[in-house]
C-alpha cells in the first residue's frame, strides 16, 4: 500500500484513481470541479479541497489533465504540486502533452527535489475502467521501478521507453496509428454502405483477417450505429495530432498520412464534431461523400 494524490478526475482520471484504491493504495483526489470526486470517495478514496491538501502526505502524485498548459499550471503554479509536495515525491503525469513540455517538467521537478515520469496512456475510457491501459513511460529507471505498483494498478502493458519525453513521443506515434486506422475504417464502412452490403457481417469477417485491429473491434459498430458518445474526443485527438506534426517538423520528417489525418481531424472539429468520440471522424468521410444525414 502506498499514498497517492491524483489530480484530474475526468473521464480517464476518475476510473484510474478508483482502480488505484481497488489495488489497495490510499488515494486522495482533487479536481477543479469538486463533484467529480464523488465516485472516488464512494470507492473508498478521499477528496481534497486543494492541490496542496491532496499532495501533502503523498509518496506519488499522479496527474491526468487535458493539455500541456494544464500540466504546467497544476505542477508549477504558485499553488501547484512542485511547491507543496514533499521532497523526493515521484510525480507521474498520465496526460498526453508536448514532449518538450514533459522534458521541461522533469527539469522543474528536479529543481524542487522531485522526480518526474511522463506516462501517457492508451486504451480510452474502457481501458481506464477495466484497468487495462497501455502505459508508455519516460524517465529515470529507478523512479520507474519505484512507481511500478502504481502503474500495475491501472495498466496491463507497462513499458519503460526511455528518458523523460520518450513516453510522449511513443504516445504521439500511437495517436498517429489510431487516427489512420479510424480514417481507413471510416472510408471502408462508407464504401460498404454505399454498395448496400450487410455492413455488420462485413466488419465481422474483416476483423478475422489482416484488416483486423483494436480500432475495428471497438469503433466499427459505433460507426454503423452512429453512436459517437464521447470517450476519446475529437478535440483531444486533434491536439495529439498537433503534437505529431510539430514533432515531425522538428525532426525534419515528412509524414504524408499523418498530415492528412491531422487535416481530417481539424475539419471534423471545425464542423462542430469536436465534442464527439474520435470515431466520429466517420462523419467527415460521410460529409465529403455527400452522405451525411
Amino acid at each position: 500500500m502506498t499514498s497517492i494524490a491524483f489530480i484530474g478526475l475526468g473521464v480517464m482520471g476518475s476510473p484510474m484513481a478508483i482502480n488505484m484504491v481497488r489495488a489497495g493504495h490510499r488515494v486522495v483526489g482533487f479536481n477543479r470541479t469538486p463533484s467529480r470526486a464523488a465516485n472516488l470517495v464512494e470507492a473508498g478514496g478521499t477528496a481534497a479541497d486543494s492541490i496542496a491538501e491532496a499532495v501533502s502526505n503523498a509518496e506519488f502524485v499522479a496527474t491526468m489533465v487535458p493539455d500541456s498548459a494544464d500540466v504546467e499550471s497544476v505542477l508549477t503554479g504558485p499553488d501547484g504540486v512542485f511547491t507543496h509536495a514533499a521532497p523526493g515525491t515521484v510525480v507521474i503525469d498520465f496526460s498526453t502533452i508536448s514532449p518538450h513540455v514533459a522534458m521541461g517538467m522533469a527539469d522543474a521537478a528536479a529543481e524542487h527535489g522531485h522526480v518526474f515520469l511522463d506516462a501517457p496512456v492508451s486504451g480510452g475510457e474502457e481501458g481506464a475502467i477495466d484497468a487495462k491501459l497501455s502505459i508508455m513511460v519516460g524517465g529515470p529507471d529507478d523512479a520507474f521501478a519505484k512507481a511500478r505498483p502504481v502503474f500495475d494498478a491501472v495498466g496491463t502493458t507497462v513499458v519503460h521507453v526511455g528518458s523523460c519525453g520518450s513516453g510522449q513521443l511513443v504516445k504521439a506515434a500511437n495517436q498517429l496509428i489510431v487516427a489512420a486506422n479510424i480514417a481507413a475504417l471510416s472510408e471502408a464502412i462508407v464504401f460498404l454502405e454505399a454498395h448496400n452490403v450487410d455492413t455488420s457481417s462485413a466488419v465481422r469477417v474483416l476483423g478475422g483477417g489482416l484488416a483486423g485491429s483494436t480500432v475495428l473491434d471497438h469503433k466499427a459498430q459505433r460507426m454503423i450505429d452512429r453512436d459517437f458518445a464521447p470517450g476519446a474526443r475529437i478535440d483531444l485527438h486533434h491536439k495529439d495530432l498537433g503534437i505529431v506534426t510539430a514533432s515531425a517538423r522538428d525532426a525534419g520528417l515528412a509524414l504524408p498520412v499523418g498530415n492528412l489525418v491531422a487535416t481530417l481531424m481539424a475539419s471534423a472539429r471545425a464542423n462542430g464534431d469536436g465534442g464527439l468520440d474520435h470515431s466520429a471522424l466517420f462523419r467527415g468521410v460521410e460529409r465529403l461523400s455527400g452522405r451525411l444525414g
